[in-house]
């Protein structure tokens, strides 16, 4: 039996108290400061809010300021289950507290703009603890088709662990398995990475589609809009592949469970999929966030605000060619300049 400590209590650090628990270890879930509500039920009841389902009887869970009492007994793996915007705090708060010896696990996605490129997040988090004194620490990061309520429900679900590490995957990914939660590990970490954030921002424009047919209506004989969906969606997966190639990943990886599977499963549902429903509605992006989604952390949008200056400068030295992102141009276009949402037809495939 491991000792795991789940920092982040939202859904899907606390979904991953399940296939945790039920692999036989001993789960420690620690929430964030915006967290409290959460954990106060799960103590109180042991159910989370937010999945609407009671945590496995070995939980237990601890507020932010519990954190080192939380770490005191033998850990022997670290989970971050913050937002990409929380990753900075969860830096501060594990580095004076931990060692380089106990790894950690990115649940998180995203990308950070560093040195006029981009990073991925378990690099961002290796380099933040260096800088705070802890150097070497082992990360690694899940990718693929998980959504967070049927991981808690214990629906079949298939995910990547990446690391450049062999031996480092060689220890995680036993520790994780179970018959429903199926772990495959895979070396090419820039890539899945990549892939995993890039899905919540392509799945804006997949999700456009469903908000143009609710403006423009069925057609006289039933007729939707899956043709123009299908299209956005290979024109995603192309760019995907461009965009892994460019930062050091393997191309391969788009085709797997870290691209083209956690694409579709995010294109079915969720806060990405309904802000692009919104643009296509024909409601600008401010209009759509501050009237619709305000409460709401919109993570493809938010990674459009981190890459779209960085995309900009790469196609302005030529690093990049823009002429093989037109859909992402869209994309950063409607977000970062609160444009119509338009489609570049001429310029896909």
């Amino acid at each position: 039996m491991a000792g795991i400590l789940i920092l982040g209590a939202g859904a899907m650090g606390s979904a991953f108290c399940f296939p945790a628990a039920d692999a036989g270890h001993s789960v420690r879930l620690v929430g964030t400061h915006l967290d409290l509500e959460w954990i106060y039920s799960v103590r109180e009841t042991g159910v989370h809010p937010k999945l609407k389902m009671k945590l496995p009887g070995q939980v237990l869970p601890f507020t932010h300021d519990q954190l080192s009492e939380a770490l005191s007994p033998a850990c022997d793996l670290i989970v971050l289950g913050v937002s990409s915007a929380g990753i900075p705090w969860a830096v501060e708060q594990l580095a004076p507290l931990i060692s380089n010896t106990t790894p950690i696990l990115l649940l998180t996605k995203g990308l950070q703009a560093r040195d006029n490129t981009l990073q991925i997040l378990p690099d961002s988090v290796r380099d933040g603890l260096a800088g705070h004194g802890v150097k070497n620490v082992p990360v690694a990061a899940v990718a693929g088709p998980c959504i967070a309520s049927e991981l808690a429900a214990r629906r079949h679900t298939s995910v990547v662990v990446g690391s450049s590490e062999a031996t480092l995957l060689g220890s995680i990914v036993p520790l994780l398995a179970t018959p429903y939660y199926h772990v495959r590990p895979s070396t090419d970490v820039v890539g899945i990475e990549v892939c995993a954030a890039l899905k919540n921002f392509y799945a804006l424009a997949v999700g456009y589609p469903a908000g143009l047919l609710a403006r423009q209506g069925k057609a006289g004989n039933g007729a939707l809009m899956h043709n123009l969906a299908a299209t956005l969606f290979a024109q995603a997966l192309a760019e995907m592949t461009q965009a892994v190639s460019f930062l050091g990943g393997r191309q391969t990886s788009v085709m797997g469970l870290a691209g083209v599977g956690d694409l579709y499963v995010t294109c079915q549902a969720g806060r990405n999929s309904r802000m692009g429903c919104l643009l296509g509605s024909g409601l600008r992006y401010s209009d759509a966030k501050t009237n619709h989604m305000a409460d709401e952390t919109v993570e493809g949008a938010e990674l459009a605000f981190v890459i779209g200056p960085t995309f900009d400068r790469l196609f302005r030295q030529g690093r990049l060619d823009p002429k093989a992102f037109p859909l992402a141009t869209a994309i950063i276009d409607a977000i970062c300049h609160d444009l119509p949402m338009e489609i570049p037809w001429a310029a896909f495939h």
